[in-house]
C-alpha cells in the first residue's frame, strides 16, 4: 500500500459488495435498483423516507469477496461461493455502469487489491442486502 487514495466520495453510502458465480444481469440490475432507491436517509421529519437519488448522494462501492466466507463449520473460512476474479470484475462492473445510469456518481476501489476503507458512519445504518432471498 502505497497511501494513495483511488476512490472517494462525498455523503452517500460505502457499499461493499460480495459477488457469487450465480449472479448475472438480474442480480446487477436488482442490486443497483436497490442502492439507487432504497429509503435510508432522513426527511425533513427525521423519518427514514428520503433515497439516494432523492438526497443527491453518491456511492463508494468496493469490492469484497469475504463476504461470501462460509464459517459455519471449521476454523477457517471457505470461499467457494464467492466468484473469481474475471467473473466477478465483470459483474462488479457491470453494477457500476448501472448504478452510474441512475445519474448517482460513483467511485470504486481497485479491484482485488488489499485497499483500507475510510468511512463516516453517520447514522448509523448499516444494511445488508441479499439477492439470494429476492429471487
Amino acid at each position: 500500500m502505497n497511501g494513495d487514495v483511488i476512490g472517494a466520495i462525498g455523503g452517500g453510502l460505502v457499499v461493499l459488495i460480495g459477488i457469487t458465480a450465480a449472479d448475472g444481469d438480474g442480480q446487477v440490475e436488482w442490486a443497483a435498483d436497490k442502492i439507487c432507491n432504497l429509503r435510508i436517509f432522513n426527511d425533513d421529519d427525521g423519518k427514514m423516507n428520503r433515497s439516494l437519488q432523492d438526497v443527491g448522494g453518491e456511492v463508494l462501492l468496493v469490492s469484497q469477496f469475504t463476504l461470501y466466507g462460509d464459517a459455519r463449520r471449521g476454523r477457517r473460512p471457505s470461499f467457494v461461493h464467492a466468484a473469481r476474479g474475471g467473473a466477478a470484475e465483470s459483474v462488479y462492473g457491470r453494477v457500476v455502469a448501472a448504478i452510474e445510469a441512475h445519474g448517482i456518481a460513483t467511485a470504486t476501489g481497485e479491484f482485488g487489491a488489499a485497499m483500507q476503507v475510510s468511512l463516516v458512519n453517520d447514522g448509523p445504518v448499516t444494511i445488508l442486502l441479499d439477492s439470494t432471498k429476492a429471487f
